[in-house]
C-alpha cells in the first residue's frame, strides 16, 4: 500500500466524483505494481519508479482558444466517455486523483480554432508532486474539432514531477477529431500516459504526439474503430538525448468492417538515450474490407544510444490489406556524403539529414502555429548533443 495514494486519500482529494475516485483507488491498492517481467513493460524503466517519493496534487491546467466560446464546450459532468476498464495501474491512479477537462462538441458544430489545453508542471522543494490530468473530447455527430494538449515545466526543472495523464476521445458518426500532444516537460519529469479513442461510422480521428522533453516518457495509445467507414491516423515525432527514454505502445484496433488506420512514428536518439516502440495492428474476424498500415523509423545518432522497434499483427480475417515496417540505424552515409561533397560542414549536414527525416511527420501535424518552431527546437537539441560529444 502506497499511503499517499490510498482510498482514504482519494476520498479526501476532491468532493467531485468521490465514489468513482474511491473505487479506482481500491482497485489500485489491490493491484500489483508493474514489472519489466511483464511483456507490456519490457524494456521500460518502470522498476526505477518509487511511488513513495510522490504525493498527489491537483493539476494546474488552463484552456484557451482564439475566438471560441469555451463556455459552450467545457463541461463539468462525469468525465468518463469510454466504458473500457483502465489499461494499467497509472490509469487507475488517474481516475482516483484526476483533474478533469471535458470538451463536448455539439452535433454539427465546427470549432474554428484549435483548443489549447496546457498543463503547467512544477516541482516542490518539500515533496515530489504527482499530477493526474484527464482530458475528454466528446465529439457528437458531424462535428469538427482540433485540440492541442501541452505539458510544460515551470520553475526549477531539476525538481521531480510525476504526471500520469489520460486522454479519452469519442468520435460519433461522421465526427472529425484532431489531437496533438506536445511534451515540453523538464528533465526531471516522469510521464506515464494512456490514450484511448473510439471512432464510430464514417468518423475520422487523428492522434499526434511530439515528445522532446522529460526523463522517462511513456505513452500507450489505443485507437479503436467500431463503425464501418471509420478511419484513424497516428503520427509521432520523438527525439531523446542525454539519458532520456521515450517509450511508445500503440494499438490499432479494427472492430468494424471497411475501416482504415495508418500509423507513422519517427524517432531519434543521441548520447546514451533510448527509445522503444511496440505496435499492434488488431483486425477482428468481423472487420473484413479493412486496410491498416504501421511504420516506425528510428535514427541512432551516437554510439551509446539505442532504439528498439517491435511491430506486431493480429489478423483474424483474410479480407484485409495490411503492412508494417520498422527500421533502426544511423544516418544514411550516402545522404551525408552528398551534402559534404557540396561543401556542407559535417555537423550542418547531420542537422539537415535529421530535419529532413522528421519533415514527413511535421508536415502532418494538425496545428501549424504551435509546430512551426519544431525544426529549430530539434536543431537546438542536435547542437546540445554535438557539444556534449565534443566535451566527452
Amino acid at each position: 500500500m502506497v499511503t499517499a495514494f490510498s482510498p482514504d486519500a482519494a476520498r479526501g482529494f476532491d468532493d467531485r466524483f468521490s465514489a468513482i475516485r474511491t473505487a479506482a483507488a481500491e482497485r489500485f491498492a489491490a493491484a500489483a505494481l508493474p514489472s519489466t517481467n511483464e511483456e507490456i513493460w519490457r524494456y521500460s524503466r518502470i522498476e526505477s519508479l518509487d511511488l513513495d517519493r510522490f504525493v498527489p496534487a491537483e493539476s494546474s491546467t488552463s484552456v484557451e482558444a482564439d475566438g471560441v466560446d469555451l463556455s459552450a464546450l467545457l463541461a463539468d459532468d462525469e468525465p468518463e466517455v469510454i466504458g473500457a476498464g483502465a489499461p494499467d495501474v497509472f490509469a487507475e491512479l488517474n481516475q482516483a486523483f484526476m483533474t478533469p477537462t471535458v470538451i463536448r462538441v455539439p452535433h454539427g458544430h465546427t470549432v474554428a480554432a484549435p483548443i489549447v489545453v496546457t498543463h503547467h508542471l512544477a516541482g516542490h522543494v518539500d515533496h515530489a508532486p504527482a499530477v493526474f490530468p484527464r482530458l475528454v473530447i466528446d465529439a457528437a455527430d458531424d462535428s469538427d474539432v482540433t485540440v492541442v494538449e501541452r505539458f510544460i515545466t515551470h520553475g526549477d526543472e531539476t525538481l521531480e514531477v510525476l504526471v500520469a495523464p489520460v486522454l479519452q476521445v469519442r468520435a460519433a458518426p461522421a465526427a472529425r477529431v484532431r489531437y496533438l500532444a506536445l511534451n515540453e516537460a523538464g528533465p526531471a519529469t516522469w510521464q506515464i500516459g494512456n490514450q484511448q479513442s473510439v471512432g464510430d461510422r464514417d468518423s475520422s480521428t487523428m492522434l499526434a504526439t511530439v515528445t522532446l522533453g522529460g526523463d522517462y516518457v511513456r505513452a500507450r495509445t489505443e485507437a479503436r474503430l467500431v463503425g464501418p467507414g471509420g478511419s484513424t491516423k497516428q503520427v509521432a515525432l520523438y527525439f531523446a538525448g542525454g539519458e532520456q527514454m521515450h517509450d511508445f505502445r500503440t494499438i490499432q484496433d479494427h472492430d468494424a468492417p471497411h475501416t482504415h488506420s495508418d500509423l507513422l512514428f519517427k524517432g531519434a536518439v543521441q548520447d546514451t538515450a533510448a527509445s522503444v516502440y511496440t505496435g499492434l495492428i488488431k483486425i477482428r474476424a468481423h472487420a473484413g474490407g479493412t486496410t491498416a498500415y504501421q511504420t516506425n523509423r528510428n535514427l541512432t545518432l551516437s554510439e551509446g544510444a539505442w532504439a528498439e522497434s517491435v511491430p506486431n499483427l493480429d489478423i483474424e480475417t483474410n479480407d484485409v490489406k495490411c503492412s508494417h515496417a520498422s527500421t533502426v540505424g544511423p544516418i544514411d552515409e550516402e545522404q551525408r556524403f552528398y551534402l559534404e561533397s557540396r561543401g556542407v560542414r559535417p555537423e550542418v549536414a547531420e542537422r539537415l539529414v535529421v530535419l529532413g527525416f522528421f519533415d514527413e511527420v511535421i508536415g502532418q501535424l494538425p496545428s501549424g502555429p504551435l509546430t512551426d518552431d519544431l525544426r529549430s527546437r530539434v536543431a537546438a537539441k542536435l547542437d546540445i548533443g554535438s557539444r556534449q560529444e565534443v566535451l566527452t
